[in-house]
Order: C-alpha cells, then structure tokens, then sequence
C-alpha cells in the first residue's frame, strides 16, 4: 500500500518523518501551509529521510471570534493533539514535524510531541505582514476596535470597509504578539522550534528555505535520538513564561503552557507565571499593548535579540539545550541586532520593570485568574458589576452604550465546562476600546481574552460559574475590586453573604447534550489547571473533570 502511494524499494529502508500539517483554507494563519510542506518536505528527502504527510483541524480565532464557532477553539487543541498521536502510533513514525499557524495549533503540537515523546519538533508558518490604512500599519485588532468606534457613531461605514479590505493582507498568523505569534516565541524559548527560522514571516522570501532547513533538521534530531522529554524540562518552561512576559505577551499562554506541562509530566501552577512575570521588563515594544508587529520584531533582530537581552539580564536558563543541538544561549548571541532599531528596549529602559502578566486571587477568583498588563498602568480599580451569562449579551450591552465608566463587566458561564470551550472576548473588549471606555471600565470572565486584548481584564477566573465558582454569585451593582499589586480581586461582600448565595445557585444546563462539545464539557478540568481533558477512569480522584485546583 506504501508502494501505491509513491514508494518505492529504496525508501523502505529509510526513517518515516511524519509531517502533521494543520493547513486549511479557511483563513490566512494555516493557509500557506501545504506550500511551506514543499519545501519542509524536499528537506527531509535531501537529508535521506522519507516525508509521510497527514493533515489535521484547525479553527481560525478570528473568523470564529464573537460568534457560537469560538467555542470549537479551545476543544480544537486537545482534537489536533489527539489526532497527531493517532496517526504518529499509527503509522509507527520514527520522527515527527508539526506545521502550524494558527492559536491553538502551536500547543497542541507541542502536547502531541510531549506525549509521543519521539524525535520531533514544531515549524511555525510565520506571521501576516501588517496592513496600511490611512498611512499607519494595522492588524485585526484594528478592525475589531474600529466596530466599537463605528457603533459610536465616530466612524463612517465606508472607513470601516475600507480598514477591513486592508488589515489582512495575505497569508499569515495575526500580525500582533497576539496568541499565535505569542506561542510561536514559546516553542523557541522552549526549545522545540528553531529560533530564526519559525519566526521568519509567512511571505518572506526566506520562508522557504527556512522550511527546507526544518526538514533536514528533523532528520538530524533523529540521528542524535534527540526526545521531547530531552528539551521540555521546568528551565525550558520558564524560559518560555520568561519570553512571554518579556514581548507582553498573551494570557492564553498560561493556558497553554499548564497543558504542555501536564503533557510533560512536569510541576507548574498558576502561580509560577507571576513569580517569573514579577522580575522580568516588559523590553518588545509590540501590538496589542505597543506600536510594532511581528514583522517588525523579525526586521528588528528577532526573538533572538529578546533572548539576548534575558540573558544579559540574567533572567534564562541559558543552558538549557535546543533541537538545533545548540543552547538557548548559543541561539541568543547569534542575534543580529538591526542599526537603530526601537522594538526591543534595552535592560536599562524598558517598557516596564516587570512582566506582562499577573496572577490575581480573592473571594472572586480562589484559584487565580490571569491580567495582563502589558498596554495600561491601572493598578486598582473599583466599580459596579454589570452581570452577563453570556459574551453575546455583553456585547449588546457596549453596542447599545448601556455600560458607562466605572463599571465592570461580569461575563460568566464562558469557561471550559460552562462555554463549554472558553471562548476569546475580543469581540467585547475591542468593542469597548472603540467606545472610548478601554481605560473607565473593567471586565472579568470565566472565558479567555484574545492575545489581542488590552485594557484592565481578568480571564480564566477560577473556578468558573457552571461548576459553582464564586463569579456565579455576583450580583447587580455588587462593588468588585482590583487590587493589582497586592494580586487580589474581590467582591465586597461578607463570607456569610458568599455563602448564602452559592447555597441558593443551580447549576444552569449544559448547552450540548452530544458529540464534541458535550465531551468535551464532560472531561475537561479547571482552567487553572490548563483546562486539560481527563479520563475518570484511569485517573486518580484529585484529577477529576471539573477538578479544583485547590484540590491538588
């Protein structure tokens, strides 16, 4: 059967590379990906290998982003990561490239490389290339913020057309540090993807050789016998939450990198991202919080010069190894800093002495929710909650201005059981920044924001509503506090007060009775722990679906 797929004698005694590729045409991240295959593949055939090639799901953010299709985002990880172990046990692969683009396909083929646990590494398609409008380069998050603005009345619909006509122009993940480009940066701080050629642009004209390298490089791994377990280590992972905090990047990295860990069999709680956050600057002046896009990063020095300037800091385990067989270390100081450039701050000016992430918990949040804080300087904030059991009903609230200064939005049963899928709120939150009330209003949720979010919002509070987490006893014009250096969120009102209402709440039903999504809602556990899947069965009682981390 082999031989009537193309093979032939000779390649019967040479390795099997399986190379899992997330294409689909269903929006610019994972577009170009069957193309970048090409070269990916003309690598491994040079370096004596054999390129078996097997596609699997991706659902694209942006497309499905504000609508009932983002609740297939989150599930779709644990979906792309089991079919990359279906098809690699399979088929018996003696190693493993994973092509990938868009948010969630980065960490489900670092979880399928843990899990496999073979010679195998990650190749990121590259980022979009900004849009111009008006003479200033754009991204997505651009557009999403303009429909806040336009429902204001402050922009025109022609002006609207025109900035969405142009804020995408070609193939590539969304142009910002942003969750794709965030978790990009986390595969090389980590060590699975090599530094330089993963980040190099979707349509650079690099970017086929940078494929063509990836292929003879996976080869190369599997005659060192280089494994997963070799490279993703706690160092490694806290290289990566260095790297994340260092370029502001996405909350949904605390999301992912909980679940790589799980698949790696390794100690992280929530809280570590805050004791790595709170001693690292926020140095990559990028979109959502900055001025400049992954392409500017890439033309600046890379993620390289970010490392570079870590380790200067002290700030990364230099030591720890990579799939190039280099280390982190030796990767960094190949950096080739550009003349002039203004993306990465030095160590003696950055944007912020510390990280962009922070860890919050209180009555509102026992175990943690996640702010990032990378594009504002809030540090408290007290207002009125405005309660929504929905993104849709929140939504309309901006749109029809009924949310003023002062308040803060409550969105709940959005979290991995309740959504079921935690769905991104950029719809929400751009909408609010369009209003002009990304600064006067707050917004927490048991669901998860977009990389592209900014402003003064807490995700992935814990645990969530639909397993009778705290946030399911706010009510109407309770008074909600942020208390950002004490890292604490609250509501004000008595324990006992606490009490009596989660006594009184009912759980609401499950919006899906079968197939994925009522599965998934069955097997899924506490967003502070990943919000990975489990098996009742085999797994032992402290690590059951809708298991709280405070049970651990």
């Amino acid at each position: 059967m082999l031989r009537a797929s193309g093979l032939d004698d000779g390649d019967f005694k040479k390795p099997l590379i399986g190379v899992a590729n997330t294409w689909i045409e269903i929006g610019p991240c994972n577009f170009h990906l069957r193309e970048l295959a090409k070269h990916v593949k003309d690598g491994i055939r040079a370096a004596g290998a054999v390129p078996l090639e097997f596609n699997t799901v991706s659902i694209s953010d942006g497309i499905t982003m504000g609508t009932e299709g983002m609740r297939a985002s989150l599930i779709s990880r644990e979906v792309i990561t089991d079919s990359i172990e279906l098809v690699t046990r399979g088929n018996l692969f003696d190693a493993l490239i994973v092509l990938v683009g868009c948010d969630k396909t980065i960490p489900a083929g670092i979880m399928a490389l843990a899990r496999l646990n073979i010679p195998g590494m990650i190749l990121y398609g590259g980022s979009i290339a900004a849009g111009q409008f008006e003479g200033h380069s754009v991204t997505i998050q651009d557009v999403f913020e303009a429909v806040g603005t336009f429902s204001r009345g402050e922009m025109s619909e022609q002006r609207l057309r025109a900035l969405e006509n142009v804020a995408c122009p070609g193939a590539g993940a969304c142009g910002g540090q942003y969750t794709a480009n965030t978790m990009a940066l986390v595969c090389e701080f980590l060590g699975v993807a090599p530094m330089g050629l993963s980040s190099t642009p979707a349509t650079n004209d690099a970017k086929a050789e940078s494929g063509r390298r990836a292929g003879e490089l996976v080869v190369d791994l599997l005659r060192r016998n280089v494994l997963p377990s070799q490279i993703i280590n706690k160092t490694s992972i806290e290289n990566a939450i260095a790297g994340v905090a260092a370029t502001g990047g996405s909350t949904n990295a605390v999301l992912h990198l909980l679940a790589i860990a799980n698949e790696a069999k390794l100690s992280l709680s929530i809280d570590d991202f805050d004791r790595i956050s709170s001693r690292v600057p926020i140095l990559a002046d990028l979109k959502p919080g900055g001025k400049f896009v992954a392409t500017d990063l890439y033309a600046a020095g890379g993620t390289a010069l970010v490392a570079k300037r870590l380790l200067e800091g002290g700030l990364l385990h230099g030591e720890s190894i990579t799939v190039t067989g280099r280390t982190l270390a030796e990767e960094a100081n190949t950096a080739k800093e550009a003349p002039g450039q203004e993306v990465v701050r030095k160590l003696n000016a950055p944007l912020k002495p510390t990280g962009g992430l922070v860890i919050l918990k209180g009555n509102l949040a026992p175990e943690g929710c996640v702010v990032k804080v990378a594009g504002h300087n809030i540090e408290k904030f007290s207002g009125t909650a405005r309660v929504f059991d929905s993104e849709e009903a929140a939504f309309q609230a901006v749109e029809n201005r009924s949310v003023k200064a002062g308040d803060v939005m409550v969105i709940r049963y959005e979290g991995p059981k309740g959504g079921p899928g935690m769905r991104e709120m950029l719809a929400v939150t751009a909408a609010l920044v369009g209003a002009g009330l990304g600064d006067s209003v707050a917004l927490l949720t048991d669901g998860r924001f977009s990389g592209a979010t900014h402003g003064l919002m807490a995700g992935h509070v814990a645990p969530e509503a639909a397993n009778g987490g705290p946030i399911a006893a706010v009510a109407e014009g309770d008074t909600i506090v942020f208390d950002l250096p004490s890292r604490t969120l609250n509501l004000e009102i008595t324990n006992a007060e606490m009490q009596r209402r989660l006594a009184s709440w009912r759980a609401p039903a499950p919006r899906y009775t079968s197939g994925v999504m009522a599965k998934y809602a069955l097997l899924v556990s506490s967003s502070a722990l990943g919000a990975i899947t489990v098996v009742p069965q085999i797994l032992p009682s402290t690590l059951q679906p809708g298991t709280s981390a405070r049970t651990l």
